[in-house]
């Protein structure tokens, strides 16, 4: 079984890796979202931060609208926390984000976690 999109979340995640280990832990969310963007682009990757995605439900269209952290390379979501571990909900968020998109691959970063970056692959 091959993995999905297995070179871009290496990169992705060498990224996020990268940021941890050059702020540590202890930050807002906020502030880890400023330096991924500042490594991605170094590192050549194609993002778009905090994109606006459009929610509908039963055909009609939601004011409501959902704002993953990243869409990396036009097909990973990418969800960034700040929190001591990682939860259902932050894995649901992710999930929901998928659902919307119709992408298939979700990275969840956590750079709250210490010693080290906590991440997590999520497929649908």
């Amino acid at each position: 079984m091959e993995i999905m999109y297995k070179q871009e979340a290496f990169d992705i995640i060498g990224a996020c890796f990268e940021v941890y280990n050059e702020m540590g832990c202890g930050f807002l969310e906020a502030v880890y979202q400023e330096c991924l963007a500042i490594e991605f682009e170094a590192r050549g990757i194609p993002i778009r931060p905090q994109f606006e995605l459009a929610l509908k439900f039963k055909g009609k269209p939601l004011k409501q609208k959902y704002q993953p952290d990243f869409i990396c390379s036009d097909k990973i979501i990418l969800e960034i926390k700040a929190v001591s571990e990682l939860t259902d909900e932050h894995r649901a968020q992710v999930h929901n984000y998928l659902k919307a998109t119709g992408h298939r691959l979700g990275l969840l970063a956590n750079f709250g976690h210490y010693p080290k970056l906590e991440y997590e692959r999520i497929v649908r």
